[in-house]
């Protein structure tokens, strides 16, 4: 039994019991599992959503004790009694069960217990506590939906049951309940056991709705008073009740909720405890969270146990000055002269503003210098004295900054005339070299992480207002003032977070490739890629009508009009009209994404799952295009934004639009790639890309000689490797074997499995088994190197690139067989991918400067992955293509050649080769 040991604040209780497995089910099919993820794999949908109603509840509800109740995977008493009890329940998904622990140790890390207890249900336990929050005096709220609950509803009792999306809440006190079933709660289990409960595999009566379950139990107060009475009800209703008696007995008995669950905990156990901020942090670094997620979390709980701030970091104060017009050039002159801001004390440098696309607007800006001193102004009160004094501040080589966004700030400032140079740290990059598998590198989480520091909050749309006398206008400085603060942050974390890099050995990876890097991407940010608006029209047009003849012959197909977007409709005309074979089964029904109608393709000749691919496909496309419409600029160009921030690999992505998504392979893709044309001024496009750069990388990481033999050999390197495997001569290579062979070989750069390769090539796991065999008889070598990678991060818990750029992989350890299998892939992959990554930046960095040195007017516009696409000017293709191979090809010395492959052509597709 459960003690009710009182405490001074009883009689203000108010107790949060929250049903865990049930919020976790919402928040996960409420959530898109492939949009909820970390690099290695583990899916965080239910965990976020459980995170972000939980942030709800507690802002709204303001509980002072607050308990999670959870379902165990054993049998409870329940079972006992009917063995079929909850059987027939959809399968669960795979993605969803290594989410639950990982929810239950955030709930534990801010101070929330999580309960159980063998043979019981999560329900049982909230009623538990319901009973003892109630008998001492406490307010209780229950978020639950399961509809159980129900019975414990009192004018003290709430149920929290969830409505249409994640925020909706629906309070369910007696009156609500009774509104809505026509019984009141203590008989709302009679109800449910007449009815009946499909999810628990609890018949109810046939024909027996709850309207009229609702008016039996009105009319005779009782289920216990129905069974009196039952010989009084007519009909056929009257004798399905009486047929089915047992059952609907049998379901009251199991729907009663248990109050009497031996817990060992009372209602002060419950008092919402303090929060780990550090265990917090952690859980949602590796989980890769955004940081809006974790400034919710933090305003809503007790964070008196959070870690004390760092001394060390607050041992400088910051003496903001606001300047006024006229007055920011006198105090560069006195705060940031070449003795103030020196290579071992560099300025820290913070902009307000927004930028993309290759471009950028300056709101407001900060520095911040060692001595303490910081200055914050408008951008638009300098007089010309102020803005010359800052120009040349922000332009001096010589003069060491740090700053945080620095492809931002170089293209906010750009747009307003003025230079950035001599950045020496970008705290955003630094940190993610430390925590590469972070998603955003937001500086009040970086402060707080590394500083152990709060940064105030800028007042909203406060701007800076001057009395006639130029003084600051009353209660104006907020904004100013929290600006300057984030200048020195940035100024403290600078040398922070350069000595965690240097710890983790990647001082050369920032300041020799990443840093320098910064101002080539901004370069191709502005410059952009000219589009053929015209054509991508046309295109548009193209797809838009294939999709609608799709749309017509699904409709033949079936003899009536459907939803082709909808898979409820999709089901029934699949599965029931057409009888098609099922597929997986979901909670839903049965799924209809594309595998499963590639599935239903091969097994049926029915011509729809077919069309239904081809609607989508062409759906797809139309969209695609319509993004890249809506990105040309009025210069005529797309201007992408390349991260580095993002990919763990160290890989570069594109974004608004994604120039690196759009395929090469295909002939649409081939197409839309058409639209990408020479600019005016200039004579084609170049493209320049290594030839199986991550085989190469393999072939110097394991150092196997066939492997490296096979490069230089001279002959197609798939079928030379073919060859060697099969035991034939070169000309006696198959393409079908060609083919197994390059897959095998990208398969292992990659950590495919057999399996995966089984299904790569549509063979039987047991041949991909044997290829896979008799490829490790050959190249032994790069078998004994896969298995050293993992073995090696599993030791120290990273992988490395060839440049020391590391992967940490703490889920190689992990219990979890699938979140440490997926980090085995990834440890396979990283060396390889984040190699090729390394590589191709340092081709960047080379052919960008060579082509500064030769004073060629051509430029890069584009990286997309191995791959760099260049703007021939008139008369320099030849030079230029020679420089490009030469730099490319010397990125690296690896023990193979660095195969560079070009072409030409007027659009992007022509360029191909």
């Amino acid at each position: 039994m459960v003690t009710n040991r009182e405490t001074p604040e009883t009689s203000k209780a108010r107790l949060l019991l929250l049903d865990g497995h049930s919020m976790a089910f919402r928040a996960f099919f409420a959530l898109p599992a492939e949009k909820f993820g970390t690099s290695t794999g583990q899916s965080t949908n239910a965990v976020y959503g459980f995170a972000s109603m939980l942030v709800k509840l507690l802002r709204d509800e303001e509980p002072t004790h607050v308990a999670v109740a959870w379902d165990l995977s054993g049998p409870t008493f329940r079972h006992e009694e009917y063995a079929e009890y909850k059987d027939g329940r959809s399968e669960t998904p795979p993605e969803f069960p290594s989410q639950v622990p990982l929810t239950q140790e955030l709930m534990r890390l801010i101070g929330v217990p999580n309960l159980s207890s063998p043979g019981f249900e999560a329900d049982d336990v909230i009623a538990t506590l319901a009973r003892v929050g109630g008998e001492a005096g406490a307010e209780v709220l229950i978020a639950s939906g399961d509809r159980d609950a129900f019975q414990l509803v009192t004018e003290s009792c709430t149920v929290l049951y969830p409505g249409k999306s994640l925020s909706d809440l629906r309070r369910m006190d007696p009156a609500a309940v009774e509104e809505k079933y026509g019984v009141t709660p203590p008989r709302y289990r009679d109800l449910a056991a007449l009815v009946g409960e499909k999810a628990d595999n609890l018949p109810g009566v046939p024909g027996v709705g709850p309207k009229t379950a609702a008016k039996w139990i009105a009319k005779y107060g009782s289920l216990e008073s129905l069974v009196e009475h039952i010989d009084e009800i007519g009909g056929k209703a009257g004798q399905n009740l009486r047929d089915h008696l047992d059952d609907v007995l049998r379901n009251q008995r199991l729907n009663l909720l248990a109050t009497d669950v031996d817990l060992g905990v009372g209602l002060d156990d419950l008092l919402l405890g303090r929060t780990d901020r550090a265990g917090v942090d952690a859980l949602f670094d590796n989980l890769e969270f955004a940081s809006s997620l974790r400034e919710r979390l933090y305003a809503v709980v007790n964070l008196d146990g959070a870690e004390a701030p760092v001394p060390a970091a607050e041992a400088v104060e910051v003496d903001v000055t606001v300047a006024g017009t006229g007055e920011l050039a006198a105090w560069l002159a006195e705060h940031a002269s070449a003795d103030d801001v020196t290579a071992a004390a560099p300025a820290g440098l913070f902009l307000d503003g927004v930028w993309g696309a290759g471009t950028g607007r300056v709101d407001g800006l900060s520095v911040a210098v060692a001595s303490g001193a910081a200055v914050a102004v408008d951008p638009a009160r300098l007089d010309a004295a102020d803005t010359e004094a800052l120009a040349g501040f922000l332009a001096d080589p010589e003069r060491p900054v740090a700053v945080h966004e620095y492809k931002g700030a170089l293209l906010a400032l750009g747009a307003q005339g003025w230079d950035l140079g001599g950045v020496v740290s970008d705290t955003a990059l630094a940190a993610y070299l430390v925590q590469p598998g972070q998603r955003r590198f937001d500086l009040v989480d970086l402060c707080r992480k590394y500083l152990g520091r709060e940064l105030e909050e800028e007042s909203s749309g406060d701007q800076l207002a001057l009395d006639l006398d130029g003084g600051e206008a009353e209660g104006a400085s907020g904004r100013w003032h929290a600006l300057a603060v984030r200048a020195a942050a940035v100024r403290d974390l600078a040398g922070v977070l350069a000595a965690e890099v240097d710890k983790r050995g990647g001082a050369h990876l920032l300041s020799g490739v990443e840093l320098p890097l910064v101002p080539v991407l901004a370069r191709l940010e502005r410059a952009g890629i000219a589009a053929d608006r015209a054509y991508l029209e046309e295109l548009q047009g193209e797809f838009a009508s294939a999709a609608r003849a799709a749309v017509e012959r699904a409709h033949e197909i079936v003899g009536r009009e459907f939803n082709l977007g909808s898979p409820k409709q999709l089901q029934q005309v699949l599965f029931e009209d057409l009888g098609l074979p099922r597929t997986k089964k979901i909670k839903t029904g049965y799924t209809t994404d594309a595998d499963a109608l590639t599935w239903l393709a091969a097994q049926s000749d029915n011509e729809l799952p077919g069309v239904l691919l081809h609607h989508r496909d062409q759906t797809k496309l139309r969209t695609t295009v319509e993004g890249l419409i809506k990105t040309v600029a009025d210069d005529g160009r797309i201007h992408t934004t390349f991260n580095q921030t993002v990919a763990a690999t160290g890989r570069l992505s594109s974004t608004d639009p994604n120039l690196q998504n759009i395929p090469v392979r295909t002939d649409v893709g081939r197409r839309i790639r058409r639209a990408f044309v020479v600019g005016e001024g200039y004579q084609e496009l170049l493209t320049a890309d290594y030839s199986q750069i991550e085989l190469r990388i393999m072939a110097h990481l394991s150092q196997e000689q066939a492997l490296i033999d096979a490069f230089n050999s001279g002959y197609d390197f798939h079928a030379q490797m073919g060859a060697q495997v099969f035991g034939r001569a070169v000309d006696e290579v198959t393409g079908e074997d060609r083919s197994r062979i390059k897959a095998m070989s990208y398969g292992l750069a990659y950590g495919l499995s057999a399996y995966g390769l089984s299904q790569q090539l549509g063979i039987s796991p047991e041949e991909a088994k044997k290829l896979m065999e008799d490829y490790f008889a050959e190249f032994g070598g790069v078998r004994d190197y896969l298995n050293a990678v993992v073995e090696e991060a599993r030791k120290v818990g990273y992988t490395e690139t060839i440049l020391g750029r590391r992967r940490y992989l703490p889920d190689l350890t992990s219990d979890n067989r699938q979140r440490r299998e997926m980090a085995e892939r990834m440890a396979l992959n990283a060396p390889i991918q984040g190699s090729a990554a390394d590589i191709i930046k340092v081709a960047m960095l080379q052919v960008d400067a060579a082509l500064t040195e030769s004073g060629a007017a051509s430029r890069v516009l584009l990286q997309v992955h191995d791959e760099l696409v260049v703007e021939i000017a008139p008369g320099e293709r030849e030079a230029v293509e020679n420089l490009v191979r030469h730099e490319m090809s010397s990125a690296y010395d690896l023990r193979v050649p660095l195969a560079v492959s070009v072409g030409g052509g007027r659009s992007w597709h022509d360029a191909a080769h």
